[in-house]
């Protein structure tokens, strides 16, 4: 449990660009920052960071959010724990008893099985570094290939030992972790994705064993730091008949090999920092690149690219360099990762070293210099890589040059900025000695074919809360104003005494609702509404930062989604889109914050009005009953009660104007 005090220290503290760079590059757009959003397949910048209003939000997909509701999204992890990790990045401490077998169960499938990765990470490293077998085997293999240490504890790599005296899974349950987290389960929810981490196997007998013994082990980093997985390799010894030298954690709720790229937390900053990212197979060969001092580096970890890998490059770097062996699966390898690149907008380069090498390999045969040098001068764009391989044993053939711009037209079509694909025709002619025109005219027709083979959809469209018209639609306008100003001082009263006492926006709204006898209708308005109340003279109290960073989810959405930055930023993206009464008014000269005490009494009657319009058209929906048209009583009271809410709509009308109708 956080106290209230601490977790309004990791609030303030929390900066929205910090948190959000950490996995987006931003750039500057105007007083706000921009980048590819983390949350959809997204290819032109759409997600905006609002640093004066210290939240986010994405305007294609909607996603965002406070710097504690980014890092719950983004990081999957409930509140408390987002705080944790805010806390630990800005050096707040957090006094917490360490956690009992029974909490550790508490947390949840997805924060136990972290925790139970986290303490087999250091298991694994124990066994390399203190124990005999881990020293002699384990660390042997990793100092034969001319690691140093410093690389090895940058990675935090460790070993399973082949030991029936020796197990993680039995030390595990001593520690007091759950066999459920241990092995995989069914998950009702999502079959493809179990729940437990996979350390171990189960046996027919009911016994666990490890399933990584024997192997030197890597633990798998999300981008935030957090061990998601593990991938473990046969030692060089017993290679010998093993199909398989490479073991990965199974898919899990936690963990997705096609979702995850090794190195990408240690190099994260180095990437952004070179704008540039390189592209390997294996471990080794980021840790070998890495001891050369080219940290920008991630490993697809020996699968073949995924989308969901480009995605993770993407939002920090557009630029790509891939690095395979020089034999024929490299160069196979590299051809089927070009278009998958491209077209997603990534610019691409291609790096082939010579013939039977790979990264781990050629570093321990050069210095650091002569590496990075070669890594220079080596470095060729697809259009080149492409014209040398496929002209390669292959001239004098009649339509070789056919194929080479067919296949030249198929990669330059699939990238998505025009601008882009003008400049690669026109290098493609150049490069390859072929008329532009023939080179154009054949990206073209590959569009067209990639168009008509497309299945269409129809563009999401931003529609802002508060035009939802009627009772519902004020109340959002309501519910906005708190959000925006619920803790600014509106106006004074005099209390029993005589003394002036400050009565803020939420306060105002809540009485005024009260002396009619009136309550929001929508649920958690009124939590809004009751929070913002209870709050409104809490010293440092914004109602604003409050709520979009709520404990609960609903109100945290509610409040991104009628953030005040919204409208504002919004219109970057829908410049025609139409504006409510609330919008209105704060385009108006004055700023809201000079008119409170019009706009807050204006939407107070307005919503009233609405009020009052439906009772008396449920009136008159009562009087057309025949049965009550024959009980006079009852049709006398009516209509006494229809003429007393007439005259009140008429009164309403008048404080509110024809401008506060909502539509």
């Amino acid at each position: 449990m956080i106290d209230r005090i601490t977790i309004d220290k990791i609030l303030d503290a929390a900066n929205i660009v910090d948190v959000v760079s950490d996995f987006v590059t931003l750039k500057r757009a105007g007083a706000n920052m921009k980048g590819l959003c983390p949350f959809h397949d997204d290819r032109t910048p759409s997600f905006i960071v609002s640093p004066a209003r210290n939240y986010c939000k994405c305007f294609a997909c909607g996603e965002g959010g406070s710097p504690v509701g980014f890092i719950m999204k983004h990081e999957q992890l409930s509140y408390p724990d987002a705080l944790r990790y805010l806390a630990k990045k800005y050096g707040i401490k957090i006094e917490e008893k360490e956690l009992t077998p029974e909490e550790i169960q508490s947390r949840g499938d997805r924060e136990s099985m972290f925790i139970l990765n986290e303490w087999a990470r250091d298991w694994f490293k124990r066994q390399l570094w203190e124990t005999p077998d881990g020293k002699a085997i384990g660390l042997a293999y990793f100092r034969n290939r001319g690691f140093r240490d410093d690389i090895l504890e940058k990675f935090q790599v460790g070993y399973c030992p082949n030991s029936k005296s020796i197990s993680l899974s039995e030390d595990a349950i001593k520690e007091g972790y759950q066999e459920r987290y241990l092995v995989n389960n069914q998950n009702e929810m999502e079959p493809r994705l179990s729940i437990g981490t996979g350390l171990s196997l189960k046996r027919d007998d009911g016994k666990l064993r490890d399933r990584f013994y024997g192997r030197v082990m890597w633990p798998i980093f999300t981008a935030s730091g957090r061990v998601a997985g593990f991938g473990g390799r046969v030692l060089d010894a017993a290679t010998k008949g093993v199909a398989i030298k490479y073991q990965n954690s199974p898919e899990s709720i936690i963990y997705s090999k096609r979702k995850e790229l090794f190195g990408l937390f240690q190099a994260r900053q180095a990437i952004r920092k070179a704008d540039l990212c390189y592209l390997v197979e294996g471990y080794t060969d980021v840790m070998a690149m890495h001891q050369q001092g080219i940290e920008n580096v991630v490993s697809s970890s020996g699968t073949a690219l995924t989308t969901e890998q480009i995605h993770l490059i993407h939002r920090i770097t557009s630029n790509i360099t891939v690095i395979f062996d020089g034999d024929d699966a490299g160069i196979h390898a590299s051809e089927r990762g070009i278009d998958m690149l491209l077209s997603e907008g990534m610019n691409v380069k291609l790096l082939l070293l010579p013939d039977g090498e790979d990264p781990d390999s050629f570093a321990r045969k050069h210095s650091s210099t002569e590496y990075q040098q070669y890594m220079q001068e080596h470095q060729v764009d697809f259009i080149t890589f492409k014209a040398s391989h496929a002209m390669e044993g292959k001239k004098g053939e009649p339509d070789a040059e056919e194929r080479l711009i067919h296949n030249v037209a198929e990669s330059i079509a699939i990238i998505p900025d025009e601008i882009k694909r003008t400049l690669y025709i026109r290098y493609a002619s150049l490069q390859l000695s072929i008329p532009e025109r023939l080179i154009e005219r054949a990206v073209n027709a590959q569009r067209d074919k990639n168009q008509a083979n497309a299945q269409g959809g129809k563009e999401n469209t931003i529609v802002s809360p508060t035009a939802q018209g009627g009772i519902k639609g004020i109340e959002a306008s309501i519910t906005q104003m708190i959000i925006r100003h619920g803790e600014k001082v509106m106006c004074y009263i005099e209390d029993e005494e005589g003394k002036e006492m400050p009565l803020t926006v939420a306060e105002y709204i809540s009485l005024s609702l009260k002396d009619d006898d009136i309550q929001l209708q929508t649920s958690v308005y009124r939590q809004i509404l009751d929070e913002a109340v209870e709050r409104s003279h809490t010293q440092n109290f914004r109602a604003e930062q409050y709520f979009i960073s709520h404990p609960e989810e609903d109100i945290r959405n509610l409040a991104l989604e009628l953030g005040p930055d919204i409208v504002a930023l919004s219109r970057m993206f829908e410049p025609s889109a139409p504006t409510t009464f609330l919008e209105e008014e704060e385009t108006s000269e004055a700023s809201p914050d000079e008119r409170l005490d019009e706009i807050v009494p204006n939407l107070i009657a307005s919503y009233k009005l609405s009020i009052v319009q439906k009772s008396l058209q449920d009136i008159i929906e009562q009087m057309k009953r025949p049965e009550v048209k024959e009980d006079r009583e009852t049709y006398r009271s009516l209509m006494n009660e229809f003429n007393e809410k007439s005259k009140l709509v008429k009164e309403l009308a008048k404080i509110c104007g024809a401008r506060v109708v909502l539509k």
